[in-house]
């Protein structure tokens, strides 16, 4: 039943919404919905319906017919976000909830030879890659969400980092979206720089059917399709500031970091050369200061940027060696374009089971007992540098950076306390598969400890570039709340993902916010690329932003821990 704020029944809308995309695309039963209500890794509520129009036609009607009957809406694509901010988030909004999916709309076109393309709302980073590899080209980011299924517009939406150095957070200024206006009424903007009519139908089915020519694109728009600064902000080591945050000012523009309070339709973006064959450096170190060292080094003196620089520590790497080991070999072996699909099984499945009262996580309990019997699936190498050090570098340079990279490596290492490697082409694919292996390990070691562990308190968090000691510290009486730690990030950035498994019966999101009260005086700043989502706090700054993208408080609500209110009552 609706609230007295809504307009129509649900059953009125439902019946509408079929109308426009078909039956079978208006998801209600529990089974069905699970995957799209529950947060990959926070984030779970009641919705009324989950519709997965098929076009951009179809997503506009019913995102029209959805805001006209006044529930809350909220669009997702891929649902990877990693605090809790593309699902509902419990049951205390004040109308129902209708979830859009957008992972029918998949559609890129390439414009300009692929230096740039137009992704529509579905597009995923890993199609896109795929479809400008040939062409020499890469998109912002070719690992970390990339094995993982996460979509193009969910990525400019929340101002994803990636973990390249030479490219910054996904940004664009050029992008076709539409907003609900103070008085309740749905308008359509064409930002892309395309003519393509005036009437959003007649916008929406060209883009649809690619009915466009090369002169409707304009290359002289004055607005920007990525973000310029960051190469040269991320080598500024001195700086006191983090190099990018997700309250960023200078990131917050229309789509960019709307963070679902506008429905996003398409967006154009640059892409990049390629780096071109590559080498991965493992480095191993007991002592913190030795990385500190080298990267001021590296980012301060090195003629060449790195394309990447990823930390991971002792206790993440063991950890992902034993629950992140099924993703490992699903990517080795199945590729990151079936990941949606396996965790769309995995979901009905886990709906099932909680039906028949054998629980939620019978599937990671079943998945861990399968994979714990086959042998060790890590380079010895790596396990041996596991074994020896606490605090591990994996450093890729391309081109000319190689033999500057091997020169000073071998200059300072062996040390006292650490040690170095170049890695084969398959210890390369391996380092940095296990290093994307950790968060899916994180969930996996939640799911099969539900007696001692309570949940996972993550930390995605930007330091300032000229840190030192960089190591995470914990305020007095939180230490005996902790069951184990999973430190792990994008090291060169200063970007880290610090995570705790609380002990059960201890308030996590109590002991969350101790810790960030805890660092926020050593101006680090919360979250660094994941997005507020419904964990953190969002600044005036960007609880401003959204209020002037949405002020009826239609789109996601609640995000940033803002009022889920209607008119932000």
């Amino acid at each position: 039943m609706p609230t007295a704020s809504s307009s129509i029944s649900g059953d009125t809308l439902l019946a509408q919404l079929k109308s426009i995309v078909g039956d079978a695309y208006v998801l209600t039963e529990e089974r069905n919905t699970r995957r799209y209500r529950k947060g990959y890794r926070y984030g779970d509520g009641h919705a009324l319906a989950v519709v997965r129009p098929g076009t951009l036609v179809e997503q506009w009607r019913v995102f029209k017919a959805i805001v006209e009957a006044e529930y809350v809406v909220i669009t997702q694509a891929a649902n990877t976000g990693l605090n809790g901010g593309s699902s509902p988030f419990g049951d205390d909004y004040d109308r129902p909830v209708v979830i859009i999916n957008t992972m029918r709309i998949g559609r890129i076109d390439l414009l300009k030879g692929g230096e740039q393309v137009l992704c529509h709302a579905g597009a995923t980073l890993h199609k896109l890659e795929k479809l400008i590899r040939p062409l020499g080209r890469e998109p912002h980011s070719v690992i970390g969400s990339t094995t993982i299924g996460a979509s193009v517009v969910g990525g400019v939406c929340n101002n994803s980092g990636g973990a390249l150095i030479r490219r910054g957070p996904a940004y664009t200024e050029l992008a076709l979206y539409a907003r609900v206006g103070e008085d309740g009424s749905v308008s359509l903007i064409n930002h892309l720089g395309i003519d393509l009519g005036n009437d959003p139908e007649t916008i929406l089915s060209r883009l649809d059917r690619g009915e466009y020519a090369e002169t409707d694109v304009s290359h002289t728009t004055g607005r920007l399709a990525s973000d310029p600064d960051y190469a040269t902000l991320v080598r500024d080591i001195d700086a006191p500031t983090p190099g990018r945050y997700n309250n960023d000012p200078r990131l917050l523009h229309e789509v960019a970091g709307s963070a679902g309070k506008l429905c996003v339709f398409a967006v154009r973006l640059d892409t990049f050369p390629s780096s071109g064959p590559s080498r991965v450096f493992y480095i191993g170190s007991n002592d913190y200061r030795e990385l500190t060292e080298l990267r001021r080094h590296i980012l301060g003196t090195f003629e060449n940027a790195p394309v990447a620089g990823e930390y991971i520590q002792r206790e993440a790497y063991t950890l992902a060696e034993e629950y992140g080991k099924d993703l490992y070999l699903f990517l080795k072996y199945a590729g990151t374009e079936r990941i949606p699909t396996a965790f769309t099984l995995k979901s009905r499945f886990d709906a099932i089971t909680g039906k028949l009262g054998l629980g939620t996580n019978l599937s990671d309990k079943l998945l861990q007992l399968i994979v714990g019997i086959l042998p060790n699936h890590l380079p010895k190498r790596m396990n041996a540098f596991r074994d020896h050090y606490e605090h591990h570098l994996l450093l890729r340079m391309d081109g000319a950076g190689i033999d500057e990279a091997r020169a000073h490596l071998k200059s300072i290492f062996p040390s006292a306390s650490g040690d170095f490697f170049e890695c084969d082409d398959e210890e390369a694919a391996a380092a940095f598969r296990h290093r994307y292996a950790v968060g899916g390990g994180t969930v996996r070691y939640r799911a099969t400890h539900p007696d001692t562990v309570e949940n996972i308190v993550a930390l995605d968090m930007a330091l300032p570039r000229n840190t030192l000691d960089w190591r995470e510290t914990l305020p007095p009486g939180v230490e005996a709340n902790i069951v184990r730690r999973i430190p792990c990030g994008h090291f060169l950035c200063q970007v880290f993902h610090y995570e705790y498994a609380v002990k059960k019966g201890a308030d996590w999101m109590a002991i969350e916010h101790q810790i960030i009260a805890h660092l926020s005086g050593r101006g680090i700043e919360f979250p660094s690329e994941h997005n507020v989502g419904h964990l953190y706090q969002a600044k005036p700054v960007l609880a401003d932003f959204y209020r002037s993208l949405d002020p009826t408080n239609t789109m996601n609500p609640g995000i940033g821990r803002t009022s889920k209110k209607k008119n932000w009552a």
